[in-house]
């Protein structure tokens, strides 16, 4: 029989030696102590700048947050000389007074329909004066836009009476075609979307142009769909636009039925002074419409202020 020899390396060979460094390579490597201080940076950092954050965002909405409480206070607690949140008593009927004493739903029906209604027509004036200013090319276009422009600095006090005086003559006064198209035609959405036309290649226009594509074609099938975020920007400040309006209805509206939100805020102050509570509760009504808004185009909203379209090119 012949026995089988086992052969030891030594504890010095190369073997043992390439073993204990494959065993050591495989051994968890503790960070550095610099990297670590670099993590620890950056913690501190991201920490701080929630709480930056989060006070911001507590200073913008604790007038929300005061305006509901104060809503569900008696009258007489309103401006107590010890400001609390919540007063002795909770009163939920103020809600209902609020809606009920003025008829508070047709004022937030008509805002909610001048508002869609003027911030549609703002965006299709946009769409097509922006497109001529960037797409199109005539005779003093850069200039006249720039005149456009210029009409941004004029204040709506001086726009009114004149504005007035064109309603009247034209039979409009007290309707709503008065409350919803003089102010359709600002220039702040063409200067926009201007912008934002400006960043598309104008290559994509050529190649439809070259494919038999009319030019309405050319703006509804390949440059609006590159438009979604900065025409919800668009459509969002035109609707709180008009939505918060209250010199230009005050001036063009006579009858309680064509009232929008801001006047029907303004019926809680008579003559024996001012139903805070009530008021409180009805703007707090009146929010709702914005915030819902806000809420779904909230995506698009962020991906407009992102995209920066007041650059251009």
């Amino acid at each position: 029989m012949t026995s089988d020899t086992v052969t030891i390396a030594p504890s010095g060979s190369k073997a043992s030696k390439a073993a204990t460094a494959s065993k050591a390579s495989m051994a968890p490597k503790r960070p550095k102590p610099r990297m670590r201080r670099a993590q620890k940076v950056v913690a501190a950092k991201t920490w701080g700048n929630t709480l930056v954050i989060a006070v911001v965002a507590l200073v913008f909405t604790f007038p929300f947050i005061w305006m509901f409480f104060t809503a569900l206070k008696p009258e007489s607690e309103v401006f107590s000389s010890t400001p609390t949140f919540i007063g002795s008593e909770v009163k939920w009927s103020n809600f209902v007074e609020a809606w009920t004493v003025v008829p508070f739903g047709r004022f937030i029906f008509n805002g909610f329909f001048v508002s869609v209604m003027g911030a549609l027509l703002s965006v299709i004036v946009a769409v097509l004066s922006a497109y001529a200013f960037s797409r199109l090319r005539f005779k003093y276009r850069d200039r006249i836009f720039m005149l456009y422009v210029l009409t941004l600095v004029l204040p709506q006090e001086v726009l009114v009476v004149p504005l007035f005086i064109m309603m009247n003559q034209l039979g409009l006064v007290d309707t709503y075609t008065a409350l919803i198209i003089p102010f359709a035609f600002t220039a702040f959405g063409t200067f926009l979307l201007r912008q934002f036309f400006l960043t598309i290649p104008i290559e994509y226009e050529e190649a439809a142009l070259i494919d038999g594509a009319s030019r309405f074609r050319t703006l509804w099938s390949v440059l609006l769909p590159q438009l979604t975020a900065p025409l919800s920007v668009l459509a969002v400040f035109s609707f709180v636009g008009y939505y918060n309006s209250y010199l230009w209805p005050l001036i063009i509206i006579n009858s309680q039925e064509l009232a929008t939100v801001p006047l029907g805020l303004a019926m809680f102050t008579g003559e024996r002074g001012t139903q805070w509570s009530l008021m409180m509760a009805a703007s707090t009504l009146a929010v709702i419409p914005s915030l819902i808004i806000v809420a779904v185009l909230q995506r698009q909203l962020i991906k407009g202020v992102a995209l920066g379209g007041f650059g251009g090119r």
